[in-house]
């Protein structure tokens, strides 16, 4: 009997829900829509509490000043954000999704959600329990091992 392997199956489970969003009708007209935007778009709507610069979009994706600027530009073109003034200091521009940037983080939304609900179609509430609970173990495992010295496997 062949062995199984949970890192395989793991790798496995992850294409199968990358191929997934990246074949997703509402992904094909983010895409054609906004181009790469839509990551920026997911940042500025969960983070719609607070207020986002420039300079935070640069950290968090790791891009330049001048990569972001343009990027940025471009949207407001678009009509998918607003740069807008903050009282605390008039050099600052906040960024603002538009209504049209708000509909588009809705498909995306309710797409993540129609993709989840089906991954766990027919688990009972306590074998997810025990799923987070395994995998929560796996990633505790993994940042131990990374912890540890390098030494080869094979030696015990």
């Amino acid at each position: 009997m062949k062995e199984k392997s949970v890192g395989m199956e793991l790798r496995c489970l992850n294409h199968l829900v990358r191929r997934y969003v990246e074949s997703s009708a509402i992904k094909q007209k983010v895409d054609k829509m906004t181009g790469t935007n839509g990551w920026i778009i997911g940042y500025l709507s969960e983070h719609a509490d607070q207020d986002i610069y420039q300079k935070d979009l640069e950290q968090h994706f790791s891009i330049t000043r001048s990569t972001a600027s343009r990027i940025l530009s471009l949207m407001e073109q678009k009509g998918l954000i607003q740069r807008q003034s903050v009282l605390s200091d008039a050099r600052l521009k906040k960024l603002v999704l538009t209504q049209k940037a708000l509909e588009v983080s809705e498909m995306m939304k309710q797409d993540a959600h129609y993709l989840e609900e089906n991954l766990i179609k027919g688990f009972t509430n306590e074998e997810l329990d025990n799923f987070y609970n395994y995998i929560m173990r796996m990633k505790e495992n993994i940042k131990n091992l990374k912890a540890e010295s390098r030494t080869d496997p094979t030696k015990k």
